[in-house]
């Protein structure tokens, strides 16, 4: 180009690729070929022209020196850091060969793929990567058990679905309850629908162990003790139909097991919710009256009040709260989990009919530890990670780390950067990121499809996750067309048809409704049940041990007066442990803290801004302390997602339980009793 030549811009609609409700549409702006600049899509109904804070500075992310371009090559102990630079070739044929070698002795389920959040997408993420090579194949399946599963399960013997209401609809709700969920944090592209209600005349009530930055900001903050959350739901709805709130004719025209879920109630009464929750009868008291008198409630409500156990029971009980009021047939009414469900994908258009699933043994994902020190039917010998950083994100980082640890483990790592977990590798591959790769992705928060075609080359030698699983089938003799298939191939395989316009439509537009009804009612003709009612009483429940009836299950660990709860929520700053190396997130977060209420800290002696050592029987992990009445007496707040190796050595979940919710095999990460005192030395 001439020096007097002007340059070309244009302008290409895409996708973020994290894990986040919001699943916004971004633009990226080119300057002759070259990404220059990044804006949420102004033309998208949820994102509305916005980024996070998070995401804002994606482009810089993408070129941050730290980043890996080229395959590398363990040269020393595991956990050192120590590699070399190999090439591609050299690289697949190793991991070919060990996992070869693996089969042969082992057979196929001693491979494991740990396919994590670090994309959703439904090509280059867990729904997608590897699921149909690794099928073919037979080895173990990693179960997506990490964060949201036991809700979904729990709501599906109510409403079958966890879909529920479109969360925008809040916005013609008369009254708001915020869930579990830090909105302005972990959904914020939500909260311009809510203040669009609460202009209407709803109030915002948050139900939050933590004075949340969203709970700052709503009309009426509740914080409940931990895992209490089915307590309190049970006790709202006591006083709710005591005060005249059921809608007699929607119950008896919509619902089942209603007489045999209400004579339960009677036994829930505010008293016995408020000793189980620690917040005064009042509360309990005015918030159901309030839910009796309002028409339509919306509830919603996130993955923190589902991570412990009794996290499913939890979610099957707060979803009963609009079927007693009717609200569920109101535009603005009902509960929403996750909008996941209403894109109403099957297994079979990620692994196709006429491929064969083999894999017989499944491994969940917050038993990372598990699997590779206690599986021996066979053992985990060769082990692919992608998106997923364990050593920062799973439960009982010792127990992780010394399963990574094992001589005779052959662990590939495809990522962005040398995580904590790509330190143990054998071999470390450099993935694309989101501007360089095509994908497809659904949203938690919204009803439209988003489209992520890639608007500019590789950086170094980067290669998509599907393209290198390509060329690793081909050494492995696999050459199924099916597992051979091309990006686009894969996405247009997962979209069906979900939207109106087809495959076509999205990438014309970059996006893509849902073909469904506008308003969204989602119950209005039925409930997606066994009786196409909603469900109070569930056989299915019963017989998968959960009670035929939706009831209170406490925590693994509960408050015993000396220990602390331990909570560890979202980030505003990182996503999981997704931006948490550079020094601009940090810099923004600042230190690893814990926050203790002053009567906490004063009986423990401990002072504001000092050192202080968090540990139980499974670890320990040394935070700056807050002194603050935004964290509730009895209970110790934190955040996930800090790097172990830019913390002091751990984080949060060095003191986590490894073990299942009631749900699903769901994690407990919020079933956590800590001590805390001043560290050695402060």
């Amino acid at each position: 180009m001439s020096a007097s030549a002007e340059p070309i811009h244009d302008e290409v609609v895409g996708g973020c690729p994290l894990d986040c409700p919001d699943g916004c549409s971004w633009v990226v702006t080119r300057e002759n070929g070259v990404p220059v600049k990044l804006r949420g899509n102004p033309n998208h109904p949820f994102t509305q022209g916005g980024l996070c804070g998070k995401v804002n500075s994606y482009l810089d992310h993408t070129r941050h020196p730290d980043r890996l371009l080229h395959p590398r090559r363990r040269t020393g102990p595991k956990g050192s850091g120590r590699f070399e630079r190999i090439s591609w070739d050299d690289a697949l044929d190793e991991w070919a060969t060990h996992m070869r070698s693996a089969i042969d002795t082992h057979g196929p389920e001693t491979v494991l793929p740990f396919v994590g959040t670090g994309t959703v997408g439904l090509v280059q993420g867990p729904g997608g990567l590897g699921q149909r090579l690794f099928g073919l194949l037979g080895s173990s399946r990693s179960l997506m058990t990490i964060c949201s599963v036991a809700g979904h399960r729990g709501m599906s013997y109510t409403t079958g679905s966890a879909a529920g209401m479109d969360p925008a609809d809040l916005r013609h709700s008369s009254l708001i309850l915020l869930w579990g969920t830090n909105t302005l944090t972990s959904n914020q592209h939500l909260w311009p629908f809510i203040e669009a209600g609460r202009a209407d005349g709803a109030p915002v009530v948050v139900i939050d162990p933590t004075r949340t930055r969203t709970a700052r900001r709503a009309d009426e903050h509740i914080a409940l003790l931990p895992g209490s959350d089915s307590a309190l739901a049970l006790a709202l709805m006591h006083v709710a139909v005591r005060e005249g709130g059921a809608d007699e004719t929607f119950l008896a025209d919509h619902t089942q097991g209603w007489p045999e879920f209400a004579r339960s109630l009677d036994h829930h009464t505010p008293v016995r919710a408020a000793e189980r929750c620690g917040i005064p009868v009042e509360t309990i008291e005015a918030l159901g009256a309030r839910i009796a008198a309002s028409r339509p409630t919306g509830i919603r409500l996130s993955m923190g009040m589902q991570r412990h156990f009794g996290g499913g029971q939890a979610a099957r009980v707060i979803s009963c709260i609009p079927a007693v009021t009717g609200d569920y047939h109101r535009l603005g009414g009902g509960a929403c989990y996750s909008t996941s469900p209403a894109y109403f994908r099957e297994q079979a258009s990620i692994v196709p009919p006429g491929l064969v699933t083999r894999s017989r043994r499944g491994v969940p994902n917050t038993r990372i530890g598990h699997a590779l020190l206690d599986l021996d039917d066979p053992p985990v010998t060769s082990l692919f990670i992608s998106g997923a950083n364990p050593i920062a994100s799973n439960p009982d980082t010792d127990r992780v780390r010394r399963g990574l640890e094992r001589d005779d483990l052959h662990t590939v790592v495809v990522d962005h950067f040398m995580t904590d977990t790509a330190r143990y590798a054998d071999i470390v591959l450099p993935g694309t990121m989101q501007t360089e790769h095509f994908d497809l992705h659904d949203s938690f928060s919204h009803l439209s499809l988003q489209l992520n075609v890639p608007v500019t080359d590789p950086a170094g030698e980067c290669l998509a996750g599907t393209e290198i699983l390509r060329r690793l089938a081909h050494r492995l003799g696999v050459n199924h067309p099916a597992v051979l298939a091309d990006d686009e191939t894969l996405a247009r395989d997962a979209v069906g048809t979900p939207v109106a316009g087809g495959f076509d439509e999205l990438l014309a537009n970059g996006w893509a409704r849902l073909d469904v009804p506008e308003p969204f009612i989602p119950f209005a003709d039925g409930f997606p049940t066994a009786s196409g009612r909603f469900e109070f009483t569930s056989d299915r429940a019963e017989v998968d041990g959960h009670g035929r009836l939706p009831h209170d299950v406490g925590p693994y660990e509960p408050g015993d007066g000396e220990r602390l709860q331990l909570v560890a929520a979202a980030s505003h700053h990182f996503l999981n442990s997704t931006f948490a190396n550079r020094e601009l997130h940090r810099g923004r977060e600042g230190e690893l803290t814990v926050m203790v209420h002053p009567d906490d800290a004063r009986a423990r002696g401990l002072v504001d801004g000092s050192w202080v050592t968090v540990t139980n029987d499974r670890g320990a992990f040394t935070a700056r302390l807050s002194v603050t009445d935004a964290a509730r007496v009895g209970v110790a707040v934190s955040v996930k997602g800090h790097w172990p190796t830019l913390s002091g050595g751990a984080n949060v979940n060095a003191t986590v339980l490894e073990a299942d919710g009631d749900m699903g095999q769901g994690a407990v990460f919020h079933d956590n009793l800590v001590q805390i005192s001043a560290a050695s030395g402060s």
